[in-house]
């Protein structure tokens, strides 16, 4: 029983490892994309950047990487990461406790154990979906 539960709880906490990794190399990607080349900066020649001395610079009424698109795909990769931590905690936090109850059905004698074991183990999930609420904080005010 304990084997199965910390099986559970290894896959869901490596599921959102990889989600939040994934979100994080995407949304700092998406928001690299829009910023201009610095002046002095090296740009390839046909890279669509323009030349002479307004290399650099954003043209009028544009911000480099901070605009409408960039704040929609920091809205977007937050929503999708908070969504998918606490929609995989939930999951799992719920198997956790069911196979838990039951396993304390089973066996009423060794009850305090498994209900230690199953705490430490919630208190493992909570901590990665607080994890993904910093993640999104970090993605919303610092990307």
């Amino acid at each position: 029983m304990k084997r199965q539960v910390v099986k559970t709880l290894s896959a869901a906490v490596a599921a959102l490892i990889v989600i939040l990794s994934a979100l994080c190399f995407s949304a700092a990607a998406s928001s690299d994309a829009n910023v201009p080349p610095v002046e002095g900066e090296f740009v390839p020649a046909g890279s669509g950047a323009p030349e002479g001395e307004q290399a650099g610079r954003p043209e009028p009424g544009q911000e480099g990487g901070s605009g409408e698109g960039a704040t929609g795909s920091k809205a977007m990769a937050t929503a999708i990461l908070l969504g998918a931590a606490c929609a995989a905690g939930a999951i799992g936090m719920g198997l956790a406790i069911s196979k838990s109850t039951e396993s304390m059905a089973r066996q009423p004698e060794a009850a305090g154990k498994i209900n230690s074991a199953m705490m430490l183990g919630l208190v493992f999930i909570e901590t990665v979906v607080i994890y993904a609420l910093f993640v999104a904080i970090l993605i919303i005010f610092v990307l």
